[in-house]
């Protein structure tokens, strides 16, 4: 019997990029052949992990008026909407945001087509926030992965998608009708393309639908919402973290060697916002701690480094934050789920998307410290710190929740999920 070939299709940032990579290594364990089709400039992360890559045909130019902008281009010129709340978010980075998805999804159809044609893959791994339609006509089962909060799964008992907001807050229903009306052009168009390539029409706010062969989601049992309407567990699939393997890293001695270690990475995007780092950096300094601090790729930025700071412009994460004492992170969903993986406490410093939603479940469940990102002191950060630091109990209970995760490897039971739909295709 022939291998199956199982094509992975995450979205063009690390986080689902690398979440993939940790399923796609149980899979060829178990004798299925990983694929990885790669937005440009994502060319190499996967064939480092000894995976073969298929790279999307650029767009056209005359396709869009993003052509030739680049999301971290995009990124930048938004940085400054990363200090709004997220009901403001909506108009000047939400709706943008979701527009050049569209795009995205527009540009890239005729080329995924082709390539899915040429791979001839026997399943599809989708970790995106919205449909490519070159998937769902492919003719194989495709797997949803929700990489992001679980609230992009709605229900009356989870908060909206995006907000940042308790289930139960009042301003729930204006955001929520403040969320359709600015996306509602965006979704038209976006409509109108799934109808020319012969899909369905999705409700309003939405981009994505709920597969019918598996959908599986991120979001461990402790912060976990309790929902009005249960998942069918036949097609919904909870994962207790899903952490690739990554190379050890041995963090390299400093000349203030001394203290605990924090780990500071806000995702390859939010490193784009050098000013916010460099004014942490500045407390670092005068803090007794090691910090390891993930710039991107923007170590000519950062003239000045104290003694006890190590910049790197990237880190094995899963191995830096089993080692690591404190996370601050942007509440991505995974630097989220891999500092509970690893029993680690965090502050959550969110700019957008679902770091808000991760934000607020941090600090409902005492995980750690929710922090706005602009709006802090230098005492702020530092007592926040080093309160985390001190916590006993909460290093016990983050100690327990990453006990149980890790005996409920989701690596290897969503790789034998996958290979059920197969069979049963």
């Amino acid at each position: 019997m022939n291998k199956p070939v199982i094509a992975f299709f995450p979205e063009a940032s690390f986080g689902s990029a690398l979440n993939c990579v940790g399923i796609a290594q149980e899979l060829q364990r178990r004798g299925a052949v990983p694929v990885f089709l790669c937005h440009q400039g994502f060319t190499g992360v996967f064939d480092e992990y000894g995976f073969k890559e298929y790279q999307l045909p650029p767009a056209p130019k005359a396709d869009t008026h993003r052509s030739e902008e680049s999301w971290q281009a995009f990124v930048t010129a938004h940085l400054d909407h990363f200090n709004q709340d997220p009901t403001a978010q909506l108009e000047t980075y939400v709706g943008p945001t979701w527009d050049a998805i569209v795009d995205t999804a527009i540009q890239a159809e005729r080329g995924l087509e082709r390539l899915l044609k040429r791979i001839k893959p026997d399943a599809i791994v989708l970790d995106n926030v919205i449909m490519f339609p070159a998937i769902a006509n492919a003719g194989v089962p495709w797997i949803r992965v929700v990489s992001c909060a679980e609230t992009e799964i709605p229900d009356p008992n989870v908060p909206p998608y995006l907000s940042g907001l308790a289930a139960d807050d009042p301003h729930r229903p204006a955001f929520e009708k403040a969320y359709v009306e600015i996306t509602a052009p965006i979704h038209a168009r976006y409509n109108s393309f799934r109808a020319k390539r012969g899909l369905d029409p999705l409700p309003a706010g939405q981009f994505l639908e709920t597969s019918p062969w598996l959908n599986l989601l991120l979001a461990p049992e402790y912060v976990r919402r309790d929902r009005t309407e249960k998942l069918p567990e036949e097609l919904f699939v909870f994962l207790e973290g899903c952490v690739r393997e990554e190379a050890q890293f041995d963090p390299p001695p400093l000349p203030v060697n001394e203290g605990p270690i924090i780990y500071l990475s806000f995702g390859s995007l939010g490193a784009i916002d050098t000013d916010l780092i460099g004014r942490m950096i500045d407390v670092f300094a005068t803090f007794p701690a090691r910090f390891y601090v993930n710039v991107g790729g923007f170590l000519e930025s950062y003239q000045r480094v104290p003694d006890n700071v190590y910049l790197g412009s990237w880190f094995p994460q899963p191995s830096i934050v089993a080692q690591a004492d404190l996370f601050i992170h942007h509440g991505g969903n995974n630097s989220f789920c891999e500092a509970l993986y690893f029993g680690v406490p965090s502050i959550c410093m969110p700019y957008c998307w679902d770091g808000h939603d991760n934000g607020l479940r941090t600090a409902e469940t005492g995980i750690g410290i929710h922090l706005d990102r602009n709006d802090w002191t230098p005492d702020q950060l530092r007592d926040a710190m080093m309160s985390l630091l001190k916590d006993a109990a909460m290093k016990q209970k983050l100690s327990a929740i990453s006990e149980a995760m890790q005996a409920d490897d989701g690596a290897e039971k969503a790789a034998a999920r996958i290979l059920q739909v197969i069979r049963k295709a």
